[in-house]
């Protein structure tokens, strides 16, 4: 299937087969951003069972364009676009405020890179910020598996530096001063509530 961004370019999946093969510990960090996904879903689905907060991961919309049908039983996607440029990874409402959040992993042990946002997510942020929402930045660094909250207003700071020709990434040091450490639970997984908590409430 052939999907396609907002400005026409593919979108190409990684190879597969035996050309794709790697050493298994690089496979083990490519399936890290999904098990960071998997913890905040399994998180979300926690504070939903028990009242706490209404949280989902935003759906990606798709404009399917080429359809081929094999069988009358079945439909097979040849062509897709994505719609539009997404936002951010979730939203919703907890004790009846807004809150929209980024999820963002990163291999490196020393420093998080700001190439991993895009302007348009930054903006997005900042609006959400103006209307008195709560917006921030979970980010977990792989080879310690830490699991820190950044808040907008730190990761605005971060981002305006580099704009004006500073850093192009955020020091593990600054997001340990300016943000918080989430220490991974058993139930829930990943305890985010808990610093808007502190911070909000």
């Amino acid at each position: 299937m052939a999907i396609k961004y907002p400005n026409g370019k593919k979108y190409v999946p990684a190879a597969t087969g035996a050309a794709s093969k790697k050493p298994a510990l690089q496979n083990s960090y490519s399936n890290r951003g999904m098990t960071l996904e998997k913890d905040l879903n399994d998180t979300n689905i926690f504070y939903l069972e028990r009242g706490l907060a209404v949280i989902h991961k935003k759906p990606t919309p798709v404009q399917i364009v080429q359809v081929d049908y094999p069988k009358r039983s079945a439909a097979v996607i040849k062509e897709a676009y994505f719609q539009q440029a997404s936002t951010t990874d979730y939203n919703g409402v907890y004790r009846g405020r807004y809150v929209d959040f980024e999820a963002k992993e990163t291999r490196s042990a020393t420093a998080f890179p700001l190439k991993n946002f895009h302007e348009h997510q930054i903006i997005h942020m900042r609006k959400v910020e103006e209307q008195n929402g709560i917006s921030f930045v979970i980010i977990r660094f792989a080879l310690t598996e830490e699991v820190f909250y950044l808040p907008a207003c730190q990761l605005f700071d971060y981002w305006d530096r580099m704009e004006q020709g500073g850093r192009k990434s955020i020091t593990k040091t600054e997001i340990e001063n300016t943000g918080f450490l989430i220490p991974k639970g058993f139930q829930p997984l990943i305890p985010y509530l808990s610093v808007i908590d502190r911070l909000y409430f």
